[in-house]
């Protein structure tokens, strides 16, 4: 009882360590087109994210998880040997915390979810060899790779030319915002509803169909689509005689989209991937407290508790350096081109929730940030930066894993 007791603090203290890197890395992925573009300050994000994936982790991050993370490898492997699960786990939250720490520290963009994938098939191919691992699950991963960022920047680039032709390059920009923007302020509210709906409730037993999740976003989407038409129209057209202030008058519209697009992208982002860090530390009190392997473990209120605080310190420390790599070290982003990233990033986690690809949110939403960045060319795009992210994306898997078989050994010599 008293080697449980201390493998539940260990995995208490690696679990926290992980969500802080969650905080540290991926809450980019909600943040950064709204702080590049400067509708909202570093402090600000740290503030309204802190809020959202708090509540998201807490409110909805689930009772109920995975004991291991993706499919990668099947815990019944393990039910003659339970003890090995728990090094596994302890193993791969450390693996996985300790890179997203150098990688934050750098400002690179990294999946943790990949992060934790990586470190799950170190430690398994360590324990069990190299047939304990799913590697078809592994290629599908590797597929989103390269197939998230091309979608997503394919269509934030086509929505962008859309918005430069329908609105800003017009003689009256806001009279053209009247006739257009409410279009997109449908697509807005009807993307981020589903990618809520998908992904942000579906943990708290909320089972909507994919009729009626379409259904209830296209009225999500409709009535912003409503709001966002009276607002536009409440700007009084003798006050905006003048080209430069009839752009920042509609960019102040983008601007508030994408403030809105940025709280619903945290709260579905901490309800789903606090399981990175809380899945792994549920699965290790589980089996402390039981002894046996099972395939799903329950996740008590006060892991999601401590999964929400990591990932709010973690955002509060090193956050800024994420968000500044993404939002401001790309490309540079407007109001415009960052409200259409957001949407093109969360119209392709919807696609890819339909079709089951297990995609990152911060491949998909980088890729939506270079698409926009292309429709001004190859030198509107900071290749040297480019380049270093792609670098660490490739890294991250074999990283994770290396990590895991050290910290696995390691582990099992001192407490085995």
């Amino acid at each position: 009882m008293e080697l449980a007791l201390v493998f539940i603090v260990l995995a208490a203290l690696f679990g926290l360590f992980m969500a802080w890197g969650i905080g540290a890395n991926d809450v980019a992925n909600a943040m950064a087109p709204a702080v590049g573009s400067r509708s909202i300050t570093i402090r600000q994000a740290v503030f309204i994210a802190a809020i959202f994936e708090f509540s998201g982790a807490v409110l909805a991050g689930g009772g109920v998880t995975s004991t291991i993370r993706k499919g990668i490898v099947d815990a019944n492997l393990f039910a003659a040997t339970p003890d090995l699960l728990v090094f596994g786990m302890l193993a791969s939250l450390l693996a996985a915390g300790t890179w997203l720490l150098i990688a934050s520290k750098y400002g690179w963009p990294v999946s943790t979810t990949h992060s934790i994938v990586g470190a799950v098939t170190g430690f398994a191919v360590a324990a069990l060899g190299l047939n304990a691992v799913q590697w078809p699950q592994i290629g599908q991963i590797v597929m989103s790779w390269f197939i998230s960022p091309v979608l997503a920047g394919v269509i934030g680039l086509m929505l962008f030319i859309s918005v430069q032709r329908l609105i800003l390059e017009r003689e009256d920009p806001l009279a053209a915002a009247r006739r257009y923007a409410p279009f997109y302020i449908f697509l807005s509210g009807f993307f981020i509803a589903l990618v809520t709906l998908l992904k942000g409730i579906k943990h708290i037993g909320v089972d909507l169909s994919a009729v009626q999740s379409g259904a209830l976003a296209a009225f999500i989407g409709g009535l912003m689509a409503l709001v966002g038409h009276l607002y536009i129209n409440s700007i009084r057209g003798d006050l905006i005689s003048e080209r430069d202030f009839q752009y920042a008058s509609v960019e102040k519209v983008f601007a508030v989209l994408m403030v809105v697009t940025a709280c619903a992208m945290a709260f579905a982002h901490g309800s789903n991937d606090v399981a990175n860090a809380v899945g792994p530390l549920a699965a290790v009190v589980s089996i402390s407290l039981s002894g046996e392997v099972g395939q799903e473990a329950v996740v008590s209120p006060w892991i999601l508790v401590l999964g929400g605080v990591g990932i709010v310190i973690g955002l509060a420390t090193y956050g800024h350096k994420v968000i500044r790599t993404v939002g401001s070290k790309i490309t540079h982003l407007t109001p415009s081109r960052g409200f259409c990233a957001g949407i093109a990033a969360a119209a392709t986690i919807v696609m890819a929730s339909g079709t089951g690809l297990p995609i990152s949110t911060t491949h998909t939403l980088v890729g939506a940030v270079l698409g926009v960045g292309l429709v001004r060319g190859m030198t509107a795009i900071n290749l040297r930066v480019v380049g270093t992210i792609f670098i660490s994306w490739f890294v991250t898997v074999p990283a994770g894993a290396l990590l895991s078989v050290v910290f696995f050994f390691v582990l099992r010599a001192i407490l085995g």
